[in-house]
């Protein structure tokens, strides 16, 4: 059976504390759609750990700029309940907002959220939506993926509170593919007192070794193939220091020169720290080596922690 499919703002939040006055836990695993197995286990895990879990299902206008085509992300929402269907067991319901920036004003610029039509526009658009409440984790922002897209992480951290604040989970999961994604909302979570906890779940990956991404199915077969050289390239970096080789140029150097080879645009491909994203050039501790990196058309990144003391 299909999971209950809850879409109004209001009615999300009267069911989440029902749940409460019962006495269950409730779980949250935000995504944008287009369910791949790395989500599937993020549900999974969320089950394993609370009594019912919300599966929020929303295309966020909020990290797209308007440079940014958002109605080109995928979505197969008949398909997504179908695959949390086979897992739920009924303890899963899924929280399909049609617009959490709907405030009564301009409703026909913005996206429904279901896939069902009308023009999909970033909510920074230049008056967009009247919203203009964002949160910011401005440090942890800059970096990565921050610096190419300027936007992204506020609207990503003013969705996961509106988010909360409906939903009212007690345990949210995120996926450490997203690795930046995951540490911003761990500092935001602490710096605001939400009294939730925030679990980080390793990269699913294919059985090739690419990471999940819903934006894998716009690679075409010869770019999938050469988008491989990412995974690979961290996994000989991570070799590399086993056997003592911790200068960070000469790694990040490595994998650049893999990744070019492979017909690949690099993005960016830096050594930080775990807790700080902050870049290291000698590794002496636990930082992560992230990867962000062009195929055709798609922007794929990927990541690998090392988790040394020397």
């Amino acid at each position: 059976m299909e999971p209950e499919v809850i879409r109004d703002k209001d009615s999300m939040r009267k069911w989440s504390r029902a749940m409460r006055s019962q006495g269950k836990t409730i779980g949250l695993v935000p995504t944008m759609g287009y369910l791949h197995e790395g989500h599937l286990s993020l549900v999974r895990q969320s089950l394993a750990l609370t009594d019912v879990t919300v599966v929020s299902i929303y295309v966020n206008p909020g990290q797209f700029s308007p440079t940014e085509d958002l109605s080109t992300y995928p979505s197969d929402f008949s398909g997504d309940l179908t695959k949390l269907a086979a897992l739920s067991g009924g303890k899963v319901v899924v929280f399909n907002p049609k617009n959490l920036y709907d405030y009564g004003g301009e409703t026909k610029k913005i996206n429904d959220g279901g896939g069902n039509g009308g023009r999909v526009v970033s909510c920074v658009e230049e008056g967009g939506l009247g919203h203009e409440t964002w949160i910011r984790v401005e440090r942890l922002e800059k970096g990565l993926c921050g610096k190419s897209r300027p936007v992204f992480f506020r609207g990503v951290a003013t969705i996961v509170t509106k988010l909360f604040n409906i939903v009212e989970p007690d345990v949210a999961l995120f996926g450490k593919k997203d690795y930046q994604q995951w540490r911003i909302i761990q500092r935001m979570v602490r710096d605001l007192n939400f009294g939730i906890e925030i679990v980080g779940s390793d990269i699913a990956r294919e059985k090739d070794g690419l990471a999940m991404s819903s934006r894998n199915v716009r690679l075409s077969d010869e770019e999938r193939q050469r988008a491989l050289s990412i995974s690979r390239s961290l996994a000989m970096a991570k070799a590399s220091v086993a056997e003592g080789k911790t200068n960070c140029a000469e790694l990040k150097d490595m994998i650049i020169q893999q990744v070019v080879g492979s017909a690949g645009r690099v993005d960016y491909v830096e050594i930080v720290d775990q807790e700080t994203l902050e870049g290291v050039e000698e590794i002496k501790s636990g930082v992560v080596i992230c990867v962000a990196a062009w195929f055709g058309t798609v922007r794929l990144i990927d990541n690998i922690e090392i988790n040394v003391s020397l």
